[in-house]
């Protein structure tokens, strides 16, 4: 799977709606292999640590929120064995259009509060 292609973008979509409506609930993060789990149900095969799942992520944050003012989704994905976020969120957060300040702890509490009061007012 590409980035750029009919099969990426509805896999995008789908991440998308399934993000969007854990933050919706204030659910807690997901794995990534039970996002994956997620995915393969509604028909899209990725890889919970290889392939485009880290574009998937980057690129579901970067859909809804260009300018960096909505809390990133892929803050609800985390690694199974530490329950934190990979360190591509965290370079993901630090960089533009997100630029998010604090260190780690801060930052990832910080984005999951957000994207509670965000996502449950929509």
């Amino acid at each position: 799977m590409k980035r750029n292609t009919l099969e990426y973008d509805q896999a995008l979509d789908t991440m998308v709606r399934i993000l969007r409506a854990r933050a919706s609930v204030g659910a807690e993060p997901l794995t990534y292999g039970r996002l994956s789990a997620e995915l393969d149900l509604q028909g899209h095969h990725v890889p919970a640590h290889r392939g485009p799942m880290p574009y998937l992520l980057e690129d579901a944050s970067l859909r809804e929120s260009p300018d960096g003012s909505v809390p990133m989704l892929s803050a609800l994905v985390v690694l199974q064995a530490t329950r934190w976020p990979s360190g591509g969120f965290f370079q993901l957060a630090r960089r533009a259009p997100f630029s998010r300040p604090g260190d780690d702890t801060e930052l990832w509490t910080g984005e999951l509060a957000h994207l509670a009061r965000h996502y449950s007012s929509r």
